[in-house]
């Protein structure tokens, strides 16, 4: 993914308002992202620990999304799947992400989810630069390039949804 500007980053989103999007907080570490390593862009809002935020490249143009989230209230010992990465985590490592869609339906209160990594990460674990609370990922026979596109196409289904 190529470095992005917080003016990139607040124009690109599909399912809020431009005030909205002038509002909600942008990362401050921009520059020392690994953007060779990410394939988007996510962070949760520190003011707001319900909300969080993706950006991605799509077709040459940025499309960010506005999430919500409620933290995981499963047991100490179950463990859930982020169905963009595949990357399986404990307790609060994977929660519904919620987001409102675009355009009239989104006025309405119609929203789409998926399950995914709380802390947006997806990209960090599928190249091993960060780990999972649980040490190792699944081994796949598929290659590191292969489980990019399956990541990337997950994602796209679901903003194909909003």
């Amino acid at each position: 993914m190529r470095a992005l500007t917080e003016q990139d980053i607040r124009s690109s989103f599909i399912n809020c308002s431009k005030g909205e999007a002038k509002r909600l907080a942008v990362p401050r570490d921009l520059g020392e992202r690994p953007w060779d390593d990410l394939d988007f862009l996510g962070w949760r809002d520190p003011g707001a620990p319900d909300r969080s935020y993706l950006v991605t490249e799509r077709e040459d143009r940025l499309v960010g999304v506005a999430m919500r989230f409620q933290p995981a209230q499963r047991g100490f010992l179950h463990r859930s799947m982020c169905s963009l990465c595949l990357t399986t985590h404990p307790r609060g490592g994977v929660a519904l992400m919620t987001a409102r869609k675009a355009g009239p339906a989104g006025r309405e209160g119609n929203s789409v989810g998926a399950y995914m990594c709380t802390d947006l990460a997806c990209s960090l674990y599928l190249r091993g630069v960060k780990v999972p609370e649980t040490g190792a990922r699944f081994e796949e026979s598929l290659t590191l390039e292969e489980q990019i596109a399956r990541t990337r196409g997950n994602l796209f289904a679901f903003l194909d949804k909003l």
